[in-house]
């Protein structure tokens, strides 16, 4: 018998697997397909490949004569970009499972169906395994949706990565952070991209200064936004699709050689965990500790329907294994960092500023191009945000939008994580030369002080 059996082998799965056999129990984990689960074949992973080569390819372009870099033509390859991502996807995957391996993890491969609590079938062989503990990582699938669930040949994201040329014009539906990676890919290596968003503006959970400049630099790529829109026909037209959408009550159209529906995911609850009894609210539902209602049954990561981000995923895992092996652990989402990989990047933690509006806070922002790093990169969007309680000075918020800010939002992470204050970051010295400056300059903003505006 093992300690515990985990269905799925994503971040949520594999980690919580790993873990509770650092913790000394007996575990199998069972996954269907690829290790690594939508993370690694086809979300972050595939898509930060893709995009590190349009980066490039949009800074070589733009920037390399200014810097003295004379290099003549310069072209994309899709074949060879494609190439790299699959490197890089399959080595993630070899990667978990050398992890699993070495950590004494069972890894079954196969169709987990869940018979009770404490018995689980592998559909391909019959092999029944029993387990104290059962953990349910089953992730997620891409939403798809009237009139696109009609329309052959309609792209999801997990399709994208399939793709053997580029298109010369998409229409993307769904302005979140999938439809505004997919718009930067795309609008970086030259396909004339058309985003969609139903709600008043793209990014709807950001705040409105996050959000000018992630579409500032959309339109500086060509990239047409259609805020406030609602898609009501699709049909083919050669050599693509000609879509019609409602926009504050007017049709418009637009045609793309592809379109791409990018609206988000849903939960993976298949039949046999509906069976179990679980309780399911849009996800499967759990406690602080990741339990569900049916006593020695964990859920964690995307089947629960609710942050829906790989990093999530995996802490979410960590604190079930510990909890699977007698301690005492909870989750804490006070502080879960948000990160788009558009260009400039996007990252915030915390309160967002439209969220505390009539509250006793100071907002205090410093621009990227006031920074002596940025300069040097020849970067001048963006900026970073600082939201602090008036009366405490204890750090609620930051937003970062900003080359590199995926990396240096981890300051703000610590900060709001532990309610530090705004004295305890401004007397930590930010090394110079560096982006991070303009955090400082954001902390120093607050009481009026900052040196370099």
């Amino acid at each position: 018998m093992y300690d515990a059996v985990i269905i799925g082998g994503g971040p949520g799965g594999y980690v919580c697997a790993i873990r509770l056999a650092q913790l000394g129990k007996k575990v199998a984990l069972i996954e269907k397909s690829h290790l690594g689960g939508t993370c690694t074949n086809v979300g972050c992973i595939p898509t930060k490949a893709l995009l590190t080569g349009a980066h490039l390819f949009s800074e070589v372009k733009d920037k390399s004569r200014k810097l003295g870099v004379n290099v003549g033509s310069v072209e994309y390859s899709l074949a060879q970009a494609m190439r790299h991502m699959q490197r890089v996807v399959g080595a993630s995957r070899k990667g978990v499972e050398f992890l699993l391996k070495k950590n004494g993890v069972e890894y079954v491969k196969g169709t987990a169906v869940v018979q009770d609590k404490s018995h689980v079938a592998i559909k391909e062989s019959g092999q029944i395994l029993e387990a104290k503990n059962l953990v349910l990582a089953h992730g997620s699938v891409p939403v798809v949706f009237p009139p696109f669930d009609k329309v052959e040949g309609a792209w999801t994201s997990d399709d994208v990565f399939n793709m053997e040329k580029l298109p010369e014009s998409i229409v993307i539906t769904g302005g979140g952070v999938i439809g505004v990676e997919f718009s930067t890919y795309f609008s970086s290596v030259g396909t004339k991209v058309y985003l969609i968003e139903l709600l008043d503006h793209i990014l709807p959970s950001e705040d409105e200064d996050v959000v000018a400049e992630v579409k500032k630099s959309l339109t500086r790529r060509g990239v047409e936004i259609h805020e406030s829109t609602k898609v009501i026909a699709i049909e083919r037209v050669a050599p693509g699709y000609r879509v019609t959408a409602r926009k504050n009550g007017e049709e418009i159209t637009v045609e793309g050689e592809k379109i791409l529906l990018a609206v988000g995911r849903k939960p993976n609850i298949p039949e046999d965990v509906k069976s179990l009894g679980v309780r399911i609210e849009k996800g499967v539902v759990t406690d602080e500790h990741m339990r569900t209602n049916i006593e020695g049954v964990y859920a964690v990561g995307d089947i629960r329907g609710q942050i829906m981000l790989a990093h999530v995923a995996m802490f979410e895992g960590i604190v079930a294994a510990h909890n699977i092996a007698g301690e005492e652990m909870k989750m804490d989402y006070s502080a879960v960092p948000s990160i788009i990989f558009s260009n400039p990047e996007v990252a915030i933690v915390g309160a967002r500023e439209k969220e505390l509006e009539g509250k006793d806070v100071i907002v205090s922002k410093f621009p990227v191009s006031a920074n002596g790093r940025a300069r040097t990169m020849e970067e001048r969007d963006g900026f970073a945000k600082v939201i602090v309680d008036a009366e405490t000075n204890v750090i609620l918020g930051l937003a970062i939008v900003s080359p590199s800010a995926t990396d240096m939002i981890m300051e703000g992470v610590i900060a709001v994580q532990n309610s530090l204050t705004l004295d305890q970051l401004l007397h930590s010295i930010h090394p110079h030369p560096t982006l991070t400056e303009t955090i400082l300059g954001a902390l120093e903003g607050v009481e009026g002080m900052a040196i370099h505006i």
